[in-house]
Parts: C-alpha cells; structure tokens; sequence
C-alpha cells in the first residue's frame, strides 16, 4: 500500500515536471520557431475582429495594438454591444489616429446565441470582407507579429489556431493570483497539452478560415455550449481537424485587480470546463500539488521520512519559479506568494464550481434565448 501512494505521488510529480519542461522546450525554440514558421497558406488578407464591451485600465494600449501589425494586408473590425458603450468614443479617436489601416467600428449585437460575446461578435463577422478571420479579444496587447504568427501556425490538419493568454504587469497581490492561474496554471497546462498533439482553443484568440466555421454553423454553432473556446474545439475536432496553438502565448497586461474578481472569473472559466470537457474536469483535483502532498504525507508517515514534504514541495515550486524566470512572466515576492495561494484556492474552486450552473460575461448572464429575445435590433456602422 506504501509502494503504490510513492509511485502516485511520483507519478503526479513527474506530470508536473514533464509540463514545465515541454513549456521550456518551447521556449528553447522560441527564435527557431518565430524564424522557421512559414505556414502553408501564406499571407492571405484577413480581418482582425475585437469585441469590446466597457472599458479597462489598458485599452488605449491593446486596441491601438490593432493597428500596428507588421503585416501587409488585413482590415479591422471592432464590435460594440451598443453606441452607448463606454469604449466607443475611445475606438472613433483610435480610427481616426490611423488612416492608413481600413478600420471600421459596428454597434448593436444579434442575439443568435446564449454567449453575449458571440452576439456582439456576429454584425462584425457577417461585415468581413476576408476568407480568414481572426478574432482578438480587446483586453490582449498585440505584438507587431500577432497576425504573422497566427497566420504561419496554420497546417494543412488545422481547422483552427488560438492561443491562451499570459499575465504581466500585475499590481498588488490580487494582480500576481490572476498571473498565477493564468501562467503557470493554465497557459502551462495548454501549451502542454498542445505539444502532445491535443490542442485547446481559448477564446482570446480564434484564427477562421471563414468558410470552414459557415460550412459547419458559423457563429451560431459557437454558442452551444456556455463558452465559444469550447464549441470552437468540439466542432474543429468533429470535423476531423486539429486545434493548433502559437508556439507561445501573448500578453494580457493585468494591473489591479480584486480578489472578489479574480475569484470570480476563475469561477466562470471552472464552469465552463465543467459542461464543456466534464471528464477532463472530474480529473481537475489531480491538478496542483495538494495531491501529492498529501500522499507524501501519508507515505512519510509510514516510513518515518519527515523530509520528504518540504523536498517535494522544493522540486514542485523550484520547478515553476525556473519557468516564471525563463519565460519572463512576473516573479517578484508577490508572484512567489501568490503560487501556494493559487494553488489552495484550486480545490476550492473545483467545489464551488457544483454550487450554480449559470455564468457571468461582464456582468451578462449566459442562458439560453427565447424567440423573441432572437430578434435583430438596428445595426449601426460609424465611420
């Protein structure tokens, strides 16, 4: 009985370890990668699509980010739910800063499914003018290469390329918590997974080909479930397609954030792999160190070995501090402290996740339509 609690600790270790090292294997890449992608589809013209709904600290900075693309031939299209949101004045002053990129911004969504985002999304894709279609969300700061990279990360099995976001620029203790979850949690986990040949979408990122999405739904098929990263997934892999990742993810400038709302936006995001991969998420609670701990702990016990907690835990954090250094991410003390408070928060979560099925974005509920609430309010186009 011992035998078998050491080799599923180290079993879990080793799991942890192996996700840290294909993260840093990616980043040992990280210039060959950016040097060698050519894709196979070339530099077609596309449309950039970002959904704005209120404002954040950083949105000067993300959406002007739309229009600094090194690359040649792309129009952009920013979707707000209505002319009153509090971003549009802000996206008429950026359009007009930059008349040499073709530029447009719509108000008014379609409410075709239960994702609000998707009915804000829906007037912008329907305007496209492109064959490709990537969708950005507006709280992402784009690198001059974002459109480059997803464009040359498509393969001829791709049905679709998205990345996951990181964390940076964090303020106060609730700011370094998001980075947590975000960085060495899940960007750690996907980016994994996806260098084991099982990719994930993640909504802040969605590269179409725009046929291929129409052919099989369009925008409504995204709204099935309770989050489009999951439909988008499940409807790329039942077309026998691949779900293909940046060789790394992009920033998502975080600032200062509250507790209550890191809290709830982890909540939401537990939701949703709960409908969405609800195998993958009975398995959630073998995700941090919690497991292993306590069958070292156990273990110790029996075999009078009192040092093996704190060397366990040694390798389990040395492990994701060398990655925080390597990749970049925020590491000062609060980063530092803020892993073991990510990490007794996960069982939490997983928790409360069974307490309410319905989720929240940006104060919208998510929950399904009725006829009427399907009807097409006026769509206005702002030059």
């Amino acid at each position: 009985m011992t035998e078998a609690v050491i080799v599923l600790a180290a079993a879990l270790l080793a799991a942890h370890l192996l996700t840290v090292g294909l993260y840093l294997n990616r980043l040992r890449r990280r210039q060959q990668l950016t040097s060698t992608l050519q894709g196979i589809i070339g530099q077609p013209r596309l449309t950039l699509l970002r959904p704005v709904c209120g404002r954040e600290a950083f949105d000067r900075e993300t959406l002007e980010s739309s229009f600094l693309q090194d690359y040649p031939d792309y129009e952009i299209i920013f979707c707000a739910p209505s002319a009153d949101d509090p971003c549009v004045p802000l996206l008429k002053e950026l359009i007009a800063a930059h008349p040499e990129r073709p530029a447009r911004l719509l108000t008014g969504e379609r409410r075709v499914t239960r994702n609000p985002k998707l009915n804000n999304l829906f007037p912008g894709w329907q305007a496209a003018t492109t064959d490709w279609v990537c969708m950005a969300d507006s709280n992402l700061s784009l690198p001059a290469t974002y459109l480059a990279t997803v464009v040359a990360s498509w393969d001829e099995r791709a049905g679709l390329v998205s990345s996951p976001p990181i964390g940076e620029r964090p303020d106060g203790l609730a700011g370094s918590l998001e980075c947590a979850f975000l960085n060495g949690n899940q960007a750690r986990l996907q980016l994994a997974s996806d260098s084991l040949g099982n990719g994930f979408a993640q909504g802040k990122t969605l590269f179409w080909n725009r046929k291929m999405l129409d052919d099989a739904g369009g925008i409504e098929a995204l709204g099935r479930y309770l989050a489009e990263d999951v439909n988008a997934t499940k409807l790329v892999r039942a077309a026998g397609l691949k779900v293909r990742l940046t060789p790394l993810p992009f920033a998502q400038p975080i600032g200062r954030r509250s507790f209550r709302d890191v809290w709830n936006r982890q909540l939401r995001w537990s939701r949703v792999r709960r409908d969405g991969f609800p195998l993958l998420f009975a398995a959630e609670p073998l995700n941090g160190p919690l497991a292993p701990f306590l069958l070292a702990t156990i273990a110790a016990d029996r075999l009078d070995m009192a040092a093996a907690l704190p060397a366990i835990a040694l390798i389990w954090y040395g492990a994701e501090f060398v990655l925080m250094r390597r990749a970049g991410w925020p590491s000062a003390w609060r980063d530092l402290l803020a892993l073991p408070l990510r990490d007794a928060l996960l069982p939490i979560l997983w928790l409360a996740t069974f307490l309410k099925r319905d989720i929240e974005w940006r104060g919208n509920a998510i929950a399904p339509l009725s006829a009427d609430e399907r009807m097409t309010p006026a769509l206005v186009e702002h030059d």
